[in-house]
């Protein structure tokens, strides 16, 4: 096609033609101008030599030279769209973050004369490189270079604010940013997280920063419940790191990251997060910059704007500070098997078994599982062995809603197993193999100190370790956290241990045991007062318990349940106490409610599939004694 037939389908001469395809068109009417340069672009028009002079005539060739290619596939996706759809041709260059490969590609592309060039610069501040293009009455726009005027910028403040409004708006307080160093993103995020905890009230000194290096021991320091990062790499290491050392996402702590589309680790981490709009911004930034181009008197300023919403909360939760706070049980956990005899063992004679059954067991597992049953959140520290009845229990505890972040693997001995039998009017006899139980070491209650963080009681039974229930009550006290103590195994009691109980409940066996001079239950239950431990529940089966505190002692009746197997009725009972103290019942009225909890349990076979949850306690209650209930 010729010059001459350009205009005519333009409708103009051909010296308006002539002066729109090379750059001296100041006087012509922006529409012509517009309508020349279509026909130009849709029929790949190339002007004769004498027409056009090659140092200044349109190439309809934008020129792409980004930063690093790696990070930057989305944008360059939307790019090429916006430069299909206007009539252009891309030459596109990656620096590979390299300056010496940066000064190549200018040269090149100022020696192809494109029409414009989008440019990410490996040195923002480097004024040189800028001078070729000038120098070559080549426009430029920068993007994401806020050290330039004529920049297209991703507003990373903005969505920084946005991920710090997620958190503010589930009552977090105390928010940390994870940055990278040396990354514009992290810098603008990190501005847009100062901004918001300003506008909320809230902290918003440097202390908020949080480098990769170090940082899952300078975010439990700072005491942090929320974070929010610039990069998915460096949130999806933390979520992984805390994963390891058994911390709940978002149970402990809350998390939300800016992520890429096509950044391959979202799919492995549900990680909540907004995503980052690459496609849309080169889009747009692309097709700005060549109106600009075609149109300079337009000069049409660069505004991004893009509605936002965060993809899931599977790692957001409210701040523990304003969350109901959870019942800590730290205690043994083991298979279970039971066996079903017409009477118990007994010396010099051999006794039938009727029935064998398998399930989870050990007064830690059955008193998390009462906790969770009565809709009360829990959390469980223990250790089991690496070996399938481990595989087992842990998805039993899954099925029961007991978190098993608490939980350790021991990898050099079995999971520990009681055998129960039990005879036909419910009592029963237990022999433990504590293995994994046994390896149960103070230690191990350190590694999982913050989960005591934000409890209300922690429910201790002594089938561990001492030391181990020892170093359990010492970080309760610590943390503010009230403990109730089975004794189940203690042959004698340390004075310490005393002195870091709350509320003490042994069985009629338990406790004779541990003051064997005495045989009186008031006695026995005087005796531990004076040790110290202002509340003492001594629980004696069918005939119900008794309590003593410094302002009351007395018996409590039994629910009158016709007994089973009375194997769990303790765990039954020590999880509803927890539970109705923790839900504002008074002592009194707990108590009741724990001995309800217990004849549930113990008219029915086992000890987990035996334990009643909230409604079915509430309305087995209500059938006797409604006027307890709140």
């Amino acid at each position: 096609m010729t010059i001459k037939e350009i205009a005519a389908l333009a409708g103009v001469s051909i010296s308006t033609v002539s002066k729109v395809i090379n750059r001296k068109d100041q006087n012509i009417n922006p529409e012509t101008r517009k309508r020349v340069l279509q026909i130009v672009k849709e029929y790949h028009y190339s002007p004769y030599g004498a027409v056009r002079n090659l140092s200044e005539g349109k190439t309809f060739l934008l020129g792409v030279l980004l930063r690093d290619m790696a990070h930057s596939g989305q944008m360059v996706q939307g790019i090429l769209q916006a430069a299909q759809e206007a009539g252009y041709n891309v030459l596109l260059f990656d620096s590979g973050l390299c300056p010496e490969n940066e000064a190549k590609h200018i040269s090149s592309l100022c020696a192809r004369h494109v029409d414009g060039v989008l440019w990410e610069p490996v040195c923002p501040e480097d004024p040189d490189k800028n001078a070729s293009f000038s120098s070559a009455s080549i426009p430029v726009c920068f993007i994401n270079s806020s050290r330039q005027s004529n920049c297209a910028l991703l507003d990373f403040s903005h969505l920084g604010y946005l991920c710090a409004r997620q958190l503010i708006d589930r009552r977090h307080s105390r928010i940390g940013c994870l940055i990278q160093e040396n990354s514009l993103r992290s810098q603008q995020v990190l501005e847009g997280v100062q901004k918001c905890l300003f506008d909320n009230g809230l902290p918003y000194s440097d202390t908020v920063i949080l480098p990769q290096e170090n940082i899952v021991s300078d975010l439990f320091s700072r005491k942090l419940t929320g974070i929010v990062s610039s990069h998915f790499s460096a949130a999806a290491f933390l979520y992984q790191k805390l994963r390891l050392l058994h911390y709940d996402v978002p149970g402990d702590l809350s998390l939300i990251s800016l992520r890429s589309d096509a950044n391959g680790a979202a799919a492995n981490f549900p990680i909540s997060g907004y995503s980052i709009p690459y496609r849309e911004f080169g889009y747009e930034t692309c097709r700005t910059f060549l109106q600009n181009c075609e149109q300079p008197a337009l000069d049409m300023p660069f505004r991004f704007q893009q509605e936002y919403a965060v993809d899931s909360e599977a790692t957001l939760a409210v701040s523990p500070d304003f969350r109901r706070k959870k019942i800590l049980v730290v205690g043994s956990i083991h298979m279970d098997y039971t066996f079903t005899v017409d009477t118990l063992p007994q010396p010099g004679r051999v006794s039938s078994i009727r029935n064998v059954s398998s399930c989870l067991g050990g007064k830690g597992s059955n008193q998390a599982a009462g906790v969770a049953r009565l809709g009360h959140e829990t959390a469980l520290i223990g250790k089991t062995g690496n070996d399938a009845d481990a595989n087992f229990i842990f998805q039993t505890l899954d099925h029961e809603n007991i978190p098993a972040q608490g939980i350790l693997r021991d990898s050099d001995c079995d999971t520990g197993k009681a055998y129960v039998q039990v005879q036909a009017d419910g009592e029963s006899t237990i022999a433990i193999l504590p293995g994994a139980n046994g390896r149960f070491l103070p230690e191990d209650i350190r590694r999982q100190e913050h989960l005591f963080r934000h409890s209300d009681f922690c429910l201790i039974s002594a089938e561990i370790p001492v030391e181990t229930v020892i170093a359990a009550a010492d970080a309760a006290k610590k943390y503010g956290v009230r403990t109730i103590l089975k004794p189940a195994s203690l042959e004698t009691m340390p004075d310490r241990l005393y002195a870091l109980t709350d509320l003490f409940v042994p069985n009629r066996k338990e406790a004779a045991i541990l003051c064997p001079s005495l045989s009186a239950i008031e006695e026995q239950a005087d005796f531990f007062f004076r040790k110290g431990i202002p509340v003492v529940i001594l629980t004696l089966g069918k005939d119900g318990c008794f309590v003593k505190t410094a302002d009351f002692q007395g018996f409590f009746d039994a629910s009158g349940s016709t007994a089973v197997d009375t194997t769990g009725g303790a765990d039954a009972f020590i999880s509803a106490l927890a539970v109705s103290l923790s839900d504002g019942y008074p002592l009194q009225s707990a108590v009741k409610i724990a001995q309800y909890a217990a004849g549930f349990c113990v008219s029915r076979q086992g000890v987990i599939p035996a334990l009643a949850d909230k409604n079915t306690l509430r309305s087995y209650i209500g059938r006797t004694e409604s006027e307890l209930l709140l």
